[in-house]
């Protein structure tokens, strides 16, 4: 990329502007926010004797407004610390301040008359070549530029960011005719390689690709609740994991978006989509006006197609609306046949056939709200796009779907479905059960799907040349899914060890949640063996839902519980071993973490060469919590990573601290960059990745430039430097205190001084240089010791039958 972002300024400081601008202060980048001046004081700052003058007055709304963005939760931003790289301002004072940025973003109220006016003033100070771009949820991109000078246009675009922009993948990118290829390509590499985001490029046509396709797919279902029987609690049942949606399935992530803004965007699409076959289904149904004329908007207003109320007991419940007679009343028990089968079939794609041929309700909602979908999908094409696999990026990253419609339609055989979409019954407005020439063509040029993977590459079917393509952007990517059934060198039940080329090999975790038990320990170790005889280095990752929730403690508990220590000692040490062979292999060791990297999982990390972390990584060492301490290095390691940090031969005792109430309290970082703060990442040793598509690419180039640099085995540590009874003085002390305060039990105490005895090296005199396998030995001792203990077992007991992550 020619171009070089430096600066970016932020013109609007509401929900979306105040995270746009926590997003790209995220990645490092200096942000101007600006917003309006108020035009009336605050009681307060009349108090105050304030005036409209005031700068504190002036700039009230962007502070306000990035304060409470920064304070919300989930968080925008991934350390506090990084809020300094943003500053504020407001149109008036500070619209001059754009000169020094080079993308402008413009996320103002959505009226064209109120946005036109803002770029007006942006022309008087922009300098020529700055990118500027619209967050727009629908207005027609195009008619912004009007009375725009032609620099202007060169360099408008629209760039759609889905709420909240850090957690949601999908950034739609919507040039003008005007835009130039060399900014709206620039924009796709960005948006990809830097804001970590699935980048759809969109026509300009109402709603563009996502919320054309996502809210006419749930509109839909309000349309089939009727004729199908349904009910709230039972659509959100049916339409949620068990099809590959989230878990807020339909109704409840309306409540969650907001009724109003669906409404909105729905009325949009009528009213701007005259053409559309299906437009009936954006007009509203009569439980919907009525909702929004109470104003049950959702969260919002604390009452939606749900309600949080208090029962006779004053116990909290959530009740849900009955649709015909819009009243509250207790959720009812959902049954299904058709999702009980589902359960057995983990591939998404399989699952998907078993839903399709479910016999009761959950089976006829499948098949009455996919058909229609497929059709409308293939109907979209080209209007909305020229290429189909954009739909179903944009449905995967900005609605949460595992796979895409196009996908789900693979699934089920495209030649066969065409068949069943023709003879469903006709429930939807503008359903006719015909899907698109185009479908037709590309079965009769001898294409029976609109995907195929050919030498670890996927390829989608190319309309124009009637032939199977890469699809653009991906042709670096590793994707596990594509190679491992031909790249695969060795695998058991819980480990998969791949190929990735060059060398370099992956070992993959493939047990429920990635838990860490003995067919992963084996694994690991196998992957070492095989890379130190025949590969030049290893990376540790894979592509579930989390890179690993820690340890199996349903192994352990039945250890502990059965009191065969000689087993469980075994299994910790086992356990040590393998994240001691991590750390002192012949190769370059490289772990690629993300989303929830608990326990052992974390301690994996923490012995690495070196992390290639994803942005969103939530790393911690949670084993306290269960009434334990890390035993699988995870301890030792703290303490020796508090030695490194004591300065000029002196003990720093608030570094002990540190480390020891990380682990004390169970701390998870809600970010990489947090995971550093907290010391599960050291400096020098670890770099983020904002795409999670590219996560592995970017652990197999670590693990060649290690080799390449000509990686040296390193040496065990025998230079720990631990403080003894000097330390242990003061863990007991603040155990003690926490525990005449009622602030923990006695079992908690236990644990406190148990991991004080194991960070301060045990009982030695004095401050002493001990060894890694020393500490390791404390550590496993002590976790054993806690094991034995029956409140230990009781919360493992609670975890295990609560259904909680099996973790440790």
């Amino acid at each position: 990329m020619s171009r070089n972002i430096r600066k970016v300024a932020v013109l609007g400081s509401g929900v979306m502007g105040s995270r746009i601008a926590c997003h790209f202060a995220n990645i490092g980048m200096e942000v101007l926010l600006l917003d309006i001046v108020p035009k009336e004081l605050l009681p307060a700052e009349t108090a105050k004797g304030l005036t409209l003058d005031s700068k504190f007055v002036r700039n009230r709304i962007v502070n306000q407004s990035l304060e409470t963005a920064v304070k919300s939760n989930p968080s925008p931003i991934y350390s506090k610390s990084f809020v300094k790289r943003i500053s504020t301002g407001n149109f008036d004072d500070n619209m001059s301040d754009i000169a020094s940025c080079d993308w402008i973003i413009e996320v103002v109220v959505e009226r064209l008359d109120i946005k036109k006016s803002v770029f007006e003033r942006v022309e008087q100070y922009r300098k020529p070549g700055t990118l500027i771009t619209s967050n727009t949820s629908g207005i027609p991109i195009h008619l912004m530029t009007e009375g725009r000078s032609e620099d202007f246009k060169d360099h408008f675009c629209g760039t759609h960011f889905f709420n909240p922009p850090r957690y949601l993948q999908l950034l739609e990118i919507i040039p003008t005719p005007y835009t130039k290829k060399e900014v709206v390509d620039f924009l796709l590499e960005f948006g990809d390689k830097f804001l970590g985001k699935t980048v759809v490029l969109c026509k300009d046509t109402p709603a563009f690709i996502g919320n054309r396709i996502g809210v006419y797919s749930m509109l839909a279902l309000t349309h089939l609740v009727e004729p199908l029987g349904l009910t709230v609690e039972e659509v959100d049942k049916y339409t949620g994991p068990a099809m590959g949606h989230p878990k807020s399935a339909t109704f409840r992530t309306a409540d969650v978006v907001g009724l109003d803004t669906l409404v909105n965007v729905a009325n949009g699409l009528a009213q701007n989509a005259p053409n559309d076959e299906a437009k009936g289904v954006f007009q509203l149904p009569s439980f919907i006006t009525k909702m929004v004329e109470n104003k049950w908007l959702g969260e919002k207003t604390k009452k939606g197609f749900y309600e949080k109320v208090k029962d006779a007991s004053g116990n909290s419940e959530i009740q849900s609306l009955n649709l015909k007679t819009l009243t509250f009343g207790p959720q009812g028990k959902v049954k299904s046949a058709t999702l009980e089968a589902t359960k057995l079939v983990e591939d998404i794609r399989k699952r998907m056939k078993v839903y399709e041929q479910g016999k009761d309700k959950a089976g006829e909602l499948f098949r009455a709200m996919h058909y229609p979908l497929f059709e409308y999908v293939s109907n979209r094409v080209p209007e909305i796009t020229d290429d189909f696999f954009r739909i179903d990026d944009a449905m995967r990253a900005g609605f949460g779907w595992e796979i895409g419609p196009f996908e789900v339609w693979d699934a089920l055989g495209v030649r066969e479905t065409i068949e069943k979409i023709k003879n469903e019954e006709k429930r939807l407005p503008g359903q006719r059960g015909e899907v698109s020439q185009w479908v037709h063509d590309m079965l009769d040029a001898g294409c029976e799907s609109f995907y195929k993977i050919e030498n670890g590459v996927r390829q989608y079917y190319d309309i124009a040349s009637k032939s199977y393509k890469p699809i653009p952007g991906t042709e670096d990517l590793i994707v596990l899914d594509h190679i491992r059934e031909s790249k695969t060198i060795w695998k058991n039940s819980g480990v998969s060890i791949i190929d990735l080329g060059d060398g370099i090999i992956n070992c993959e975790f493939h047990t429920k949640m990635n838990t860490i038990g003995g067919d992963v320990i084996q694994g690991v170790n196998k992957a070492i063996d095989l890379a130190e005889k025949e590969y030049r280095g290893l990376v540790i990752s894979n592509e579930g839902k989390n890179f690993s929730a820690g340890a199996n403690i349903g192994m352990i508990f039945m250890m502990a519980a059965e009191q065969d220590y000689d087993e469980l000692n075994m299994a910790v040490r086992a356990f040590q071993n393998t994240s001691m062979r991590i750390r002192y292999s012949s190769i370059p060791v490289v772990v690629a973490p993300f989303q929830m990297t608990l326990g052992g999982g974390c301690e994996f990390s923490m012995h690495a060469d070196f992390v290639q972390a994803h942005a969103e990584t939530y790393m911690g060492l949670v084993e306290f919590g269960v009434g334990v301490i890390p035993g699988g290095g995870g301890t030792k390691e703290f303490a020796l990573r508090a030695s490194d940090e004591y300065k000029d031969d002196q003990i720093v005792q608030n570094t002990l601290k540190d480390r020891f109430l990380t682990i004390g309290t169970a701390k998870v970082s809600t970010s990489a960059i947090e995971a550093y703060e907290l010391g599960y990442l050291q400096q020098g040793k670890y770099a983020i990745t904002m795409n999670k598509a590219r996560l592995i690419a970017d652990a197999k180039e670590k693990a060649l430039e290690l080799a390449n640099a000509g990686y040296i085995q390193p040496v065990q540590r025998t230079d720990i430097k631990v403080l003894g009874k000097q330390g242990l003085g003061i863990v007991y002390v603040g155990a003690s205190s926490m525990r005449a305060g009622n602030y923990i039990s006695d079992h908690d105490k236990k644990i406190s001084e148990k991991l004080g005895n194991v960070l301060c090296g045990g009982e030695l005199s004095a401050p002493t240089e001990v060894s890694e396998q020393y500490l390791l030995d404390l550590e496993r001792k002590a976790f054993l010791e806690l094991c034995s203990e029956r409140k230990t077992l009781e919360r493992i007991q609670f975890m295990l039958t609560k259904g909680k992550p099996l973790r440790n």
